[in-house]
């Protein structure tokens, strides 16, 4: 007969928690354990089991005991520590709702599959004749643009249209307040490194885009989610979370609202840019769907005028995913050390990407490309929209522009159920609590309308939500 397998004990099992919080870098070198007592509570287990764990730490190096003073992680402990895990560093979640799932699926589907849960247009809707222009062009370029590294600050012509196209939305910004970064994404990690320390909270929306999540925990911070409603953030609420919690930042779309594709009030705008002056929180407006508006919509950044607000942007959305090219939009103090940061991080700029970007945005197409793109969207939104609720799927609102329907599955349908089932039909769909800090979007989901022209999604959606269920609580 084999041995029967014992589960860890609970001196190991207090001991593994110990090590994961020094790998998470949650306990830094240096610093004070929990009392005895208190983590006793907090694990649920006897003090005497706590005095072990912290005796055989000790005992291998891991923590050190000052007599009189508690138990400290020892100096050298995070040089033997495990590499940090983003996945490890939040709440445990279902693999269907983790963010990293969601993205994973979305770019390492097969050509032929269905990407409604993805973030980004198909081929066919961007702009590929104006990029072959652009390319052709560069193909003629003067060495030093094809071999050498462009100015930390970015292509100042693409800074200088920046600029103009940011004063279209009331913005002013200077190009010499605008620099380019590699993405959207390297915007907001460059931010974080300039205004974050570890253990820092940050104030996101709930729902929100889900890679702020994993770009936050990557920082180590703390995430605070704040309801989102259809005209902003719930003031009540933001401005209770900023009280308790005194938060560093605010992250948030404002034109179009990413999930849910709400659009910032006027009102909401005033009010949440007041209390976080009176709070000194400072703020990251993300809008990198600025160009699938019809008519701009309000910018924390055109009331503040790039005090307190920095604005970023891209053009993966609307141009290419391929070629990566972002910016910064803030005031000049804050740029000088973004620049440092981005010398010490990526050294030059992308040259040959910022002038590619640069060619097409100044090519005239470019505004028509956006004209047809803009059109078909609304046209694409209602359709979907109305195919969607013949199928019992309730639209949250009807946007004004952008790509993505943020819905309510019929039946208090677990989304990410439906979510499993759906992939294993090649069709990659994006759970609600995906994008919620809360977990209280169960029964959302969003949808990519330009990734839903094929009657195969639609009949997938008709099949996996006629599936036998176990009914949910609603959120």
């Amino acid at each position: 007969m084999e041995p029967i397998a014992r589960s860890p004990s609970r001196t190991t099992m207090v001991m593994e928690t110990i090590r994961l919080r020094i790998a998470s870098r949650a306990l830094l070198p240096g610093a004070k354990l929990p009392s005895i007592r208190k983590l006793a509570a907090a694990l649920k287990v006897s003090t005497s089991t706590v005095v072990e764990a912290y005796e055989r730490l000790v005992g291998d190096g891991t923590i050190q005991s000052r007599p009189g003073s508690g138990f400290y992680v020892a100096q050298h402990a995070g040089a033997t520590a495990i590499p940090f895990s983003v996945a490890d560093a939040g709440p445990k979640r279902d693999r269907a709702i983790d963010p990293f799932w969601v993205s994973r699926q979305s770019l390492e589907a097969d050509a032929q599959d269905a990407k409604p849960g993805c973030g980004w247009l198909p081929p066919s809707w961007l702009p590929e004749d104006g990029v072959r222009r652009a390319l052709r062009t560069l193909s003629r370029a003067k060495s030093p643009v094809l071999s050498e590294y462009g100015s930390p600050l970015g292509l100042a012509p693409l800074r200088q249209l920046i600029g103009r196209r940011m004063g279209e939305r009331g913005i002013d910004a200077s190009p010499d307040q605008i620099l380019l970064s590699e993405s959207g994404t390297q915007a907001i990690d460059l931010l974080c490194r300039l205004l974050l320390e570890p253990g820092d909270t940050v104030l996101v929306d709930d729902p929100c885009y889900f890679n702020f999540h994993a770009l936050l925990r990557a920082h180590r911070a703390k995430i605070v989610g704040v309801p989102y409603t259809p005209t902003g953030p719930d003031i009540d609420a933001f401005a209770t979370a900023v009280a308790d919690h005194r938060p560093r930042l605010y992250i948030t779309n404002s034109a179009i609202h990413n999930p849910t594709g709400a659009i910032l009030s006027p009102v909401t705008a005033h009010r949440v840019l007041k209390i976080a002056e009176q709070s000194n929180v400072v703020i990251i407006e993300d809008d990198i769907f600025a160009d699938f508006e019809r008519s701009p919509a309000p910018r924390l950044a055109a009331f503040d005028g790039l005090d307190r607000v920095i604005h970023i942007g891209s053009f993966s959305k609307t141009l290419s995913a391929s070629g990566r090219c972002g910016f910064i939009a803030a005031k000049p103090e804050w740029i000088d050390s973004l620049t440092d940061l981005k010398i010490a991080t990526t050294f030059g700029g992308g040259r040959l990407t910022a002038e590619l970007v640069y060619g097409v945005l100044s090519d005239g197409s470019y505004r028509k490309h956006l004209e047809v793109l803009r059109q078909r969207l609304a046209t694409t939104m209602q359709t979907v929209s109305t195919r969607l609720q013949n199928l019992g799927v309730t639209p949250w609102l009807e946007p004004q522009a952008g790509m993505f329907l943020w819905c309510r599955l019929p039946d208090d349908r677990d989304a990410a159920d439906v979510a499993r089932s759906a992939l294993q039909r090649g069709l990659v769909l994006a759970p609600g609590n995906a994008f919620s800090l809360s977990q209280s979007a169960t029964t959302f989901m969003r949808f990519n309308v330009s990734q839903m022209q094929e009657p195969h999604v639609f009949d997938i959606l008709r099949d996996v939500l006629s599936a036998p269920h176990a009914p949910k609580d609603r959120p």
